[in-house]
């Protein structure tokens, strides 16, 4: 695999992946992590197919290790954490039933601790695999393509943040904010479903035009929803990804495409529009079921019904090597995304980052990355620490991130990686937070 996939190739379907499923043929697929979590790299089998590829069945997977170490925050100190992930894809014609029908499923191991909750107390957690300790399952779906491939519909325990609100650029990154944003993150309940806890839906993408996309998703939208009354950790209430809840509110979401290209085509971009609706009931952030100030009559929150996001994505090719292959260049992303500030934490957010790749003599597969992320804690939740005495932060969380991808060798990817977060949680508690770090991935 090159640097262009590392980076910014933009391409034509980005919803629909190829009716293929995934399954080598005649030569190993690059290992597949269009997931905001990790780049796609080359696997360490190399080439050559297995008996199992020649039925339709590809196993494979990756370990991802991350020491870090931090000065501010919370405490100053390091951390380490471990991630196993495996997974197994399968084309069910190449079985013996019919063309177009695909299956999914992964898992990890977890190990190790994040330095995020132990150290810094930010929303934007230092790593997209933060998550407890635990061997889970995470998606486990079937996908049927129809229409020359011009529509799929996916069903089964998916996860949004593996299609939805994502840019090519963000793949750099390592903060977990750059894939599923702090905006969901902390809006939807229980994180919604996203890393490490997916949720059953069903996914409809459909490919009107080879320049348009929409994405159409239904999902359960509470991961955990035993944990909400009960008070308890989402993770720790669903620990192996196995609950399967179908009863909660649904979480509709929304995303609409548009691929373009300028200077002839030499420069690629692509506009994203979407949102997601939530379903179920709010709790207000500052006013009681009496109308009057929570943090003054400590009465139960007045209830909101339903929740809502709306965003907007831009992936813009801004210079392309001369002679070199493509996505090859400088890239730009930014994203914005919107929310209630009535039931919501977050109600603002923005990223924007460069991206530049096959730029390093001799080393077309590396590539590097700076970038700028802005996280805004509502108006009334701010306003209900001021009725109730509580400290008053700075009302937003913010982080540079800058990051280089150097593949070592087919199928091992080093990112070293150094982050500066102001104001954790709104500078409540924390100081401003110093991390540098190494993401190190073994393909296979």
């Amino acid at each position: 695999m090159t640097g262009a996939v590392l980076v910014t190739t933009l391409a034509a379907l980005p919803g629909l992946a190829s009716a293929s499923c995934e399954v080598p043929t005649e030569a190993l697929d690059p290992f597949v992590t269009a997931n905001g979590r990790l780049p796609a790299v080359d696997r360490l089998v190399g080439d050559a197919p297995s008996r199992l590829h020649e039925r339709g069945i590809d196993i494979g997977g990756a370990y991802i290790s991350e020491p870090y170490y931090n000065w501010g925050g919370l405490d100053e100190g390091g951390e380490y954490l471990g991630v196993l992930e495996l997974y197994v894809s399968m084309d069910m014609k190449r079985l013996g039933l019919w063309d177009g029908l695909c299956f999914f499923a992964n898992g990890y191991q977890i190990h190790g601790n994040s330095i995020t909750g132990a150290n810094i107390g930010s929303l934007m957690p230092v790593t997209s695999f933060e998550a407890l300790e635990s061997t889970r399952l995470f998606q486990l779906w079937f996908e049927q393509y129809l229409f020359n491939d011009r529509v799929s519909v996916r069903v089964g325990q998916l996860a949004a943040d593996e299609e939805f609100f994502l840019s090519n650029g963000t793949d750099f990154f390592i903060n977990g904010t750059w894939g599923w944003a702090t905006i969901e993150a902390e809006d939807l309940p229980n994180g919604g479903p996203a890393y490490p806890l997916a949720t059953p839906g069903v996914r409809v993408a459909i490919a009107p035009t080879d320049n348009t996309n929409l994405l159409i998703g239904v999902f359960n939208g509470d991961p955990a929803a035993a944990c909400n009354k009960a008070g308890g950790d989402a993770q720790r209430c669903n620990p192996h990804g196995g609950d399967f809840r179908l009863r909660d509110s649904a979480l509709l979401m929304v995303e609409g495409q548009y691929n373009y290209a300028l200077r002839g085509g030499e420069l690629p971009g692509r506009i994203k529009i979407g949102g997601w609706n939530h379903f179920g009931d709010f709790e207000d952030n500052r006013i009681d079921v009496g109308g009057n100030l929570i943090g003054v009559t400590g009465e139960d929150p007045k209830r909101r019904d339903g929740d809502y996001e709306l965003y907007i994505i831009l992936d813009q090719m801004l210079w392309a090597v001369p002679g070199g292959e493509e996505g090859q260049g400088i890239g730009f992303f930014t994203r914005f995304a919107g929310a209630p500030e009535d039931r919501n934490l977050v109600d603002f957010y923005f990223d924007l980052g460069l991206t530049f790749s096959g730029m390093v003599p001799g080393r077309p597969d590396d590539g590097f990355a700076i970038g700028y992320a802005y996280t805004g804690i509502s108006d009334d939740v701010q306003a209900f620490n001021a009725d109730s005495g509580e400290p008053v932060g700075s009302g937003y969380e913010a982080l540079i991130e800058a990051v280089y991808i150097a593949e070592i060798m087919d199928g091992w990817t080093l990112q070293p990686n150094f982050q500066y977060i102001f104001n954790p949680e709104g500078g409540v508690e924390a100081d401003d937070a110093t991390v540098v770090g190494l993401r190190n991935t073994l393909a296979f």
